[in-house]
């Protein structure tokens, strides 16, 4: 359950900020982009799921928690990590 209209509006944004890339991006930002909605999604179900209130924070951290998951089961190699991980940088900076 999300409790007010700011992590709402954050989740919203970072969909569309998604989506605007889609058109402009390199080959390499389309995977990264691709790879961390996909983290990120599952974050927002499973914050869902629990039906506890949360925030941009805690929705934050399970993505960060599952990024760093997925790196130490050596999911992506160096090269994508850095893609990923400059695009989670700006993805944190939306407003929620």
């Amino acid at each position: 359950m999300i409790t007010t209209a700011a992590p709402e509006h954050y989740i919203d944004a970072v969909a569309d900020y998604f989506d605007g890339l889609i058109p402009e991006a390199s080959d390499d930002q389309l995977f990264a982009a691709g790879y961390l909605r996909g983290h990120f999604d599952l974050a927002v179900g499973n914050l869902e799921v629990i039906a506890e209130p949360f925030d941009k924070t805690q929705l934050c951290n399970w993505v960060e928690k599952s990024l760093q998951h997925a790196i130490t089961a050596g999911e992506l190699d160096s090269h994508d990590q850095l893609h990923v991980k400059q695009l989670w940088q700006q993805v944190q900076a939306i407003a929620a």
